[in-house]
């Protein structure tokens, strides 16, 4: 069929106008080919140049900065420093040993020092930068970095190494880090990533160790590109991880630095407990350590110094550490007899200087005895067979129960190494751990906290923290973390006869404030802080009848190993209990001559934060006190360094 002449212009118009599109749509795309064209051979040519030198792609970790820890008053206990360190990639490195060799012309590297870098490549994933040498100079740095072309593989860094401003003061709170070690990756349950970067600090010992996931934080990652010999030609991108928590610890970093201080040279470890939350404002052993040494690499010999002290100072003697308690145990005595009703407050019971037990006769460490003693005399004067009477009448269970009540023969949870647990025995304890049946005489000897009784000062403070406020106190280290209050350790009412607590507080105030009380000599002054308190001496050997028959050898005349314990427990002021405070010299001598006088010290510093007036002491005291102070002030840091986030 013939078109009309209409229907072939439209088709006309119609052809004209697809190809006026599609040439349009080629047009664009070869423009745009081209555009991409100019950019890839012009714009983006150094780039694919470099790539076309088997340039790579590295991705790396980015450790965070470990969090802080600061005291009660927000003075840094834990910082960071700047630290310069050179690390090396194996695998970009090529000939690890020539690079090593042209390093130590630049950097002082001992033999040691490479053999180690060696060891821990060999272990370490070839792409895992390793440590090579740190605590480096600003002009070691500056050189490795105009000697880089020399030494692939090869990179000077800037990190953050951990510092403790307050040195020994804290060390065994605190604690200190230290790099990852196969030994801590095999006893620890944890996939982080950070723990197989070389030389990755963690925490080993302390409030470092026990929060250390708090204070560790997350890692960043950065990703970087490098060179066919290993050279960083540049950084792509960046992610930054986030930094550890901020801790503050219920510690006040001056009162430690005092109790540190005034313990001195003697083997002892001292607790201070503030009674309206249960913080601990102190908790110092001696001698310690200077938990710096141990971030920077002890020597052999500091090590040796330190391990082979008698005296170990590297044990956390006010919590680790357990001792009979001796007479500070007599407490837990009488109010397991008074709440069972096996005595009254009033009752008299003869001591002539010993008691007879089946044959065996338990002495009174007065040769010939107090005569007829009630509750109160018997704590004034501390008289051994009013226990040794009593204990028989109410038996050990309740005994241990009462202890377990006053905090005693428990591991109080805190973020400290190897807290105690200590021993509050009992017939079924005995039974399970030695096999044997509980025999009377194990009663009477654990009446004055001897025999298988065993305690910490930090459970001693708690137990004095008890009977001063008839609250369970529960011990607290972390205030805060993270900026998150933690729980407050006031606790609950011990729900025991408010008239017997007054009637044990009422004789531990005579203890220290009666003429005639064992702590008299160690007695505070001043108008409305007197201390209650209590002392105790604690044997380590056993005295025979044949040595009493020639009289007891002195504490002083013996080798110190053979010295009994001194120990004294304390709160005040007697009228409003604020702080607490427990105190063991090993191997002291008297609870009354050793451990007294250190913790009224203690308890005044606590009282006025700070150097007491010296008319808080009794005037025969107050010249050598005077003399003490001045001696201690010298040593107590006036501050602290700053720190540093990142």
């Amino acid at each position: 069929m013939k078109r009309n002449t209409r229907d072939t212009d439209d088709s006309a118009r119609s052809i004209s106008r697809r190809a006026l599109v599609v040439g349009a749509a080629q047009i664009a795309v070869v423009g745009a080919l081209g555009v991409r064209m100019q950019s890839l051979q012009i714009e983006q040519a150094d780039q694919f140049r470099l790539l076309a030198e088997e340039n790579r792609i590295n991705i790396r970790l980015i450790p965070p900065a470990r969090g802080l820890i600061f005291d009660l008053n927000g003075q840094p206990i834990a910082a960071n420093e700047q630290n310069y360190r050179v690390v090396m990639v194996r695998e970009d490195a090529g000939d690890i040993g020539e690079v090593l060799e042209r390093l130590t012309r630049i950097v002082p590297l001992t033999a040691e020092d490479l053999a180690r870098a060696m060891e821990e490549m060999r272990r370490r994933s070839p792409f895992v930068p390793v440590t090579i040498a740190d605590r480096l100079t600003w002009d070691d740095v500056a050189r490795v970095n105009v000697n880089a072309p020399a030494l692939p593989g090869i990179t000077a860094e800037v990190g953050l190494s951990r510092v403790y401003p307050w040195g020994a003061d804290l060390g065994h709170v605190v604690g200190y880090v230290g790099p990852v070690s196969d030994y801590d990756l095999s006893r620890i349950d944890d996939q982080d990533p950070l723990l197989q970067i070389p030389k990755f600090q963690i925490g080993k010992t302390g409030a470092e160790n026990k929060l250390e996931h708090a204070l560790r934080g997350s890692a960043g990652t950065k990703r970087i590109e490098v060179n066919a010999v290993g050279r960083v030609m540049r950084e792509l991108d960046r992610k930054e991880g986030n930094s550890g928590a901020d801790i503050q610890l219920t510690i006040d970093a001056r009162l430690q630095s005092y109790v540190q201080a005034r313990l001195d040279s003697d083997s002892a470890g001292a607790v201070v407990l503030d009674l309206e939350n249960g913080d601990l404002r102190a908790v110092a052993s001696a001698p310690t350590f200077d938990p710096n040494m141990f971030v920077r690499g002890i020597s052999v010999a500091n090590w040796r110094d330190l391990n082979d002290n008698k005296y170990r100072p590297l044990a956390a003697k006010a919590v680790q550490g357990t001792y009979p308690p001796g007479s500070t145990f007599k407490m837990v005595t009488a109010m397991a007899a008074l709440e069972d009703g096996k005595i009254t407050p009033e009752e008299t019971i003869n001591c002539k200087g010993w008691v007879e037990v089946y044959g065996t006769r338990f002495h009174c460490w007065k040769r010939a005895g107090h005569g007829n003693v009630n509750l109160h005399e018997s704590l004034k004067q501390s008289c051994d067979c009013y226990y040794y009477e009593i204990s028989q009448r109410v038996g050990i269970d309740k005994i241990a129960a009462m202890a377990r009540k006053m905090g005693l023969g428990i591991r109080h949870d805190l973020p400290l190494s190897a807290v105690a647990s200590g021993l509050a025995p009992d017939k079924a304890w005995k039974k399970s751990v030695r096999g044997e049946d509980w025999r009377i005489g194990d009663t009477v000897n654990a009446s004055i906290g001897q025999g298988y009784v065993l305690s910490s000062p930090l459970q001693l403070a708690i137990m004095a923290g008890r009977l001063a406020t008839g609250r369970e106190i529960t011990p607290r280290l972390v205030r805060a973390i993270g900026g998150t209050e933690q729980p407050s350790g006031l606790g609950e009412s011990l729900g025991l006869n408010e008239n017997y607590l007054r009637r044990i507080r009422a004789a531990m105030d005579d203890v220290s404030n009666s003429s005639r009380g064992t702590a008299y000599r160690s007695r505070i002054t001043a108008s409305g802080l007197h201390m209650a308190g209590k002392t105790g001496t604690s044997q380590v050997r056993r005295i025979t009848a044949e040595e009493r028959a020639r009289g007891v050898t002195r504490n002083e005349d013996l080798p110190w190993e053979r010295r009994d314990h001194a120990l004294f427990v304390s709160f005040a002021p007697v009228e409003n209990p604020r702080f607490a405070v427990a105190v063991i010299v090993e191997h002291g001598g008297g609870g009354s001559t050793a451990a007294a006088p250190i913790a009224r010290d203690i308890m005044l510093q606590a009282l006025y934060d700070g150097a007491p007036p010296l008319g808080a002491y009794p005037a025969a005291d107050r010249d050598r006190i005077a003399a003490q102070q001045r001696k201690i002030k010298d040593r107590i840091p006036p501050g602290s360094r700053g720190q540093t986030r990142a």
